[in-house]
């Protein structure tokens, strides 16, 4: 299954108003409904130059609990805001007959950002997230203008990523079905350095969207090693990764250095998989300072 052969579909995506939220911690945005029958969910606010965030994968994940910090600092300094929520997670759809692989991802992107109107923009993901933004960056380079990752999947073979105690312990509590609070909270303890970050608002708001995931969400994920590819991105590139990550290997950051064009990397110590979050208010100057300096020609 490739990117390439699902963007194009037959009938185009739609846009749809927002209806009652079934999970009254998450914030309710606008839905597109792509050809394949995917119900898919953003939060889209502000104004200007669109910047796509994507979220990570783990149980009960979504836009909005990872990037709500964040959002607001964006919209501030005259962007439009755009938060996806994944297919299998947040308020998307959760389809159990798929195989949830990166081209999978990509091309749902696809729909859901021109059905939006968004041919080009920035794209920032974390993890999961950041796998897709190379992808959708190498598929479709005009349409990306810059990318932001932080602790980027896809740039690892799969067996390193297993070999990570946080990967170890997120596979076998959701696919052994053994998701639960005290569960959720000990994994996502495992996200951060600061474990008080971990508020019981953010378990019970995981754990309402963790009890619709079927578990071909991350029984089936495969993301390809993507690091010979780096090369061929030509926006520029900023990118976090905390050296106490328990999820993605920090070395990571050493090849999107040596490999891609115009690439910059923040190491922060003390810090774990979720730098936007432990860090969030250098984060967000990091980043505006990135795409002021970096914005194209013309632009406001």
């Amino acid at each position: 299954m490739s990117a390439t052969s699902q963007h194009t579909p037959s009938t185009p995506p739609s846009t749809s108003a927002k209806p009652a939220s079934l999970h009254p911690n998450l914030p309710v945005g606008r839905f597109v409904t792509t050809a394949r029958g995917l119900r898919l969910h953003c939060l889209d606010t502000g104004a200007g130059e669109p910047v796509v965030f994507i979220h990570g994968s783990g149980p009960g994940a979504s836009g909005h609990s990872n990037f709500r910090h964040n959002v607001p600092a964006f919209a501030a300094a005259g962007f439009r805001t755009v938060v996806v929520d994944l297919p299998g997670y947040g308020l998307s759809s959760k389809p159990d007959d798929v195989e949830y692989t990166l081209d999978f991802f990509v091309a749902a992107l696809r729909e859901q950002l021109l059905a939006l109107e968004l041919p080009r923009c920035v794209l920032v993901g974390n993890s999961l997230g950041g796998a897709i933004a190379l992808q959708y960056a190498l598929d479709y380079p005009e349409h990306v203008s810059r990318l932001v990752m932080m602790a980027p999947g896809g740039v690892e073979e799969r067996e390193t990523y297993f070999e990570m105690p946080g990967i170890q312990r997120m596979v076998s509590l959701f696919t052994g079905g053994h998701m639960n609070p005290d569960t959720m909270r000990q994994l996502l303890q495992l996200l951060v350095h600061d474990a008080g970050l971990v508020t019981d608002a953010l378990v019970d708001e995981r754990m309402a969207v963790c009890r619709e995931q079927p578990r071909e969400v991350l029984a089936t994920m495969k993301v390809p090693n993507l690091t010979a590819r780096l090369g061929e991105i030509r926006c520029p590139v900023l990118g976090f990764w905390g050296t106490e990550d328990q999820f993605n290997p920090a070395s990571g950051a050493a090849k999107f250095l040596s490999g891609c064009a115009d690439a910059r990397f923040v190491m922060i110590n003390r810090c774990g998989h979720w730098v936007m979050v432990e860090h969030a208010a250098y984060f967000n100057r990091e980043c505006l300072g990135f795409l002021a300096d970096t914005a194209p020609r013309g632009a406001a």
